[in-house]
């Protein structure tokens, strides 16, 4: 099996060589690091004797997902070492700052020689996966390293399990080897059922992202990056975040519309992909409206000291010409739109935001996390294409926490509600909070589960069983 994946692995390298040449030429930053680890399986020897979890997340969204379910272990296992890989770079970066202490890498590639020098070098007693990551060579060399295998957060979008359904025979053997799936709902659990896990191996525990969602607008880091912008308490934030070009777009042209009838309206665009942030700059600008990179804002403490030292680094894209903005009181221009052109701060500034535009819904990606800005109480709303949250929209729509919107003239009509009728928005964001909090507990069922596959005692068992369907 190992050598008829490398085989599959090593057609598909000769057959996309010339996608992942061109990545490389042109994203040679995303692409520069963790080579050895990545090929060759050379992640840092882990020097301990005590038992061992490896947690694996694909990217940000995976890194910041895991955030309450390691503390959890961590709390219930002091004597257990915890381990973190991801895959991308932005993944890593942001690994590192909210992870310092535990062990970091990137994962390896599923070619054998790589996921089995990884087995010896970090020697897991337990390979925990976030949410989809069936790599075959990597799940078997855990199961003949001795380590068990676990699935948290599980969820198979409608394109996935018709994905996998072709392939079956591929991953008939792959998914009898996982000893857990821990499904977020229980449409997700009876597809695992499907492709071949035994029932017996599958729970429902909810969505880790429930658990994760902050409540406070005035949490520390958002505090600060309030402060950063200079976002005045009469002003009202229209925040696009984890955009794709289709969002930026559609936001850009409603706060080009309205911006005139509502002046306090200011405009937040956070692209979910940094190799994007110059060509949404450069968007930004043939907008003719006044923009700032987010990368640019520094502490209103030390504005003072850096523009007598270069008085032309920041703000470079808010001239005097250009600028039509309200100007703070150390005399720099503020424009009303902001680019985010930094990774790893999303969370915080869905924080400042009061209209919600959740990205990635209006293309082919089938959307982001919306429980994020519907946390803080923003009125929220996505476009049609949200596949992958299926289950949490359908939550957050019945509980008339959030809006579709279709279309540039549906989000107008939205933002335009929204900033007519200050209720209504509130409305929204009360009705999300309280979807939330009824939601809660999916760490601690999927910590229980955890705990069961490594022998230990579980603080209180309680995942939510399948229902057998008549």
């Amino acid at each position: 099996m190992f050598w008829l994946m490398d085989l599959v692995y090593f057609v598909l390298l000769l057959v996309t060589a010339p996608i992942w040449v061109t990545r490389l030429v042109l994203h040679r930053r995303k692409y520069q690091h963790g080579w050895a680890e990545k090929l060759l399986g050379l992640v840092p020897c882990r020097n301990s004797n005590a038992p061992c979890i490896w947690f694996h997340a694909v990217s940000v969204g995976e890194v910041n997902l895991l955030a309450t379910l390691l503390a959890e272990m961590r709390r219930r296992l002091p004597n257990y070492d915890i381990c973190l890989s991801t895959t991308t770079q932005t993944g890593m970066e942001v690994a590192k700052k909210k992870y310092p202490e535990l062990l970091l890498f990137y994962c390896p590639m599923d070619f054998s020689w790589a996921v089995r020098r990884a087995m010896r070098r970090i020697r897991p007693n337990l390979l925990v996966l976030a949410e989809l990551e069936l790599w075959p060579n990597l799940i078997r060399a855990a199961d003949e390293y001795g380590a068990r295998v676990a699935v948290v957060n599980g969820r198979l979008s409608d394109r996935s399990f018709r994905g996998y359904q072709r392939i079956r025979w591929v991953f008939a053997k792959t998914l009898r080897r996982i000893a857990l799936v821990a499904a977020q709902d229980p449409t997700t659990a009876r597809r695992f059922i499907e492709l071949g896990v035994p029932p017996d191996r599958v729970a429902v525990t909810g969505s880790l992202k429930f658990d994760g969602t902050e409540f406070d607008r005035n949490n520390p880091r958002t505090q600060r990056l309030r402060d950063l912008a200079r976002i005045r308490t009469d002003e009202i934030v229209f925040m696009a975040g984890s955009t794709q070009k289709e969002e930026e777009l559609l936001a850009l042209q409603v706060f080009q519309e309205l911006r005139d009838a509502f002046p306090q309206l200011r405009l937040i665009i956070v692209p979910r992909h940094p190799e994007r942030f110059d060509e949404v700059a450069k968007m930004l600008s043939q907008s003719g409206l006044p923009w700032q990179r987010r990368s640019q804002l520094i502490d209103p403490s030390e504005t003072i000291r850096n523009r007598a030292q270069d008085p032309d680094h920041f703000y470079r894209e808010v001239t005097p010409q250009q600028d039509h903005s309200v100007h703070s009181s150390t005399g720099f221009p503020r424009a009303p739109v902001l680019l985010v052109d930094t990774v790893g701060e999303l969370t915080a500034w869905w924080g400042t935001a009061h209209i919600a535009l959740v990205g990635g819904s209006f293309g082919s990606r089938g959307g982001q996390n919306m429980l994020e800005p519907a946390g803080y109480g923003a009125a929220v709303c996505f476009g049609p294409n949200t596949w992958n949250f299926r289950d949490i929209v359908a939550h957050l729509l019945n509980a008339k926490a959030a809006v579709v919107v279709h279309n540039f003239e549906e989000l107008r009509q939205f933002v335009q509600r929204c900033l007519e009728y200050p209720d209504y928005a509130a409305t929204l964001g009360e009705n999300a909070r309280k979807l939330i909090l009824a939601h809660r507990g999916a760490t601690q069922r999927t910590a229980d589960c955890l705990q069961k596959l490594l022998g230990q005692s579980p603080a209180s068992a309680t995942p939510l069983r399948l229902k057998r369907s008549a």
